[in-house]
């Protein structure tokens, strides 16, 4: 993936950087893998906004995604490379052998015509899926399961890769993005190779606008509130916040607290927190 920088034509031009979709090759997606998807605007079953500073955005339809690969032994031919509005990662849609066709996150150099496999006995290639336990230690992993057979929930963000550490007993040890280090079922699955659109993180969004075609409404200071509106609000003029730590809309603690419970079933699993 490329990034096209902008001159400063206009205010919003500039510091403006798009992706060049260089390595998308369809514009229309897949009839049949297409659903509509429903946006809450961050309010609850009551209409009550449980998540802030989300709602208008462009529309859109979800893509079904293949996180569970269970296609055991049967050959997939990568079709095409598409955009997909929901997630910063591209992906791939293939054309199995049985005549089933399904969307997959696209790994860095997928390929279009090349052939992917999942199971036990597959080979270690970009985009091939296979249980933790037949993968070689030190190799780059992504969408990796957390419970067999539930599909990948981690590691699937454009650009991230997770690695294999060690091998003990029913557990597998993996290197997560966020460099923490923890012990997944050696019979969870994982695709090998990292995920594709290296370079999303590196878009420079360049006006509040482009922001809302994304969903995300403004956002407004604390301290430029009433009292009665955040616990920062009131005060004469420019004040501080009043307090000796930050806090959120609703007074718990924010900025750099620590919010996992400290009794959360699978802290066993993690081996090292992260950072």
């Amino acid at each position: 993936m490329a990034i096209r920088l902008y001159k400063a034509y206009t205010p919003g031009t500039r510091n403006r950087t798009v992706s060049t979709f260089n390595e998308i090759t369809k514009d229309k997606p897949e009839k049949k893998l297409l659903k509509k998807i429903h946006s809450a605007k961050g309010r609850n079953s009551r209409g009550i906004i449980t998540s802030k500073h989300r709602g208008g955005g462009h529309k859109k339809r979800y893509r079904v995604i293949d996180f569970k690969r269970n296609k055991i032994n049967i050959l997939g031919k990568v079709m095409t490379i598409e955009y997909d509005p929901n997630r910063n990662a591209r992906i791939a849609l293939i054309n199995y052998e049985d005549g089933d066709k399904k969307y997959i996150l696209q790994p860095r150099l997928l390929k279009i015509g090349q052939k992917i496999v999942s199971g036990p006995k597959a080979t270690i290639e970009v985009g091939n899926s296979l249980p933790l336990e037949s993968i070689p230690l030190g190799t780059a992993v992504h969408n990796i399961e957390i419970r067999p057979k539930k599909g990948g929930q981690i590691v699937r963000s454009a650009g991230t890769y997770a690695q294999i550490v060690a091998k003990e007993g029913n557990f597998v040890t993996i290197k997560l993005p966020s460099a923490e280090v923890r012990l997944i079922n050696k019979k969870c699955y994982a695709t090998v190779g990292q995920v594709g659109n290296i370079d999303a993180n590196n878009i420079t969004i360049g006006k509040a606008g482009r922001n809302r075609w994304l969903g995300k409404r403004p956002s407004v200071r604390g301290v430029a509130m009433n009292s009665k509106d955040h616990p920062h609000g009131g005060g004469e003029g420019r004040s501080p916040i009043g307090k000796t730590h930050p806090v959120t809309p609703t007074g718990k603690p924010a900025l750099g607290q620590k919010t996992r419970k400290k009794k959360k079933y699978s802290n066993k699993y993690i081996l090292r927190r992260r950072k």
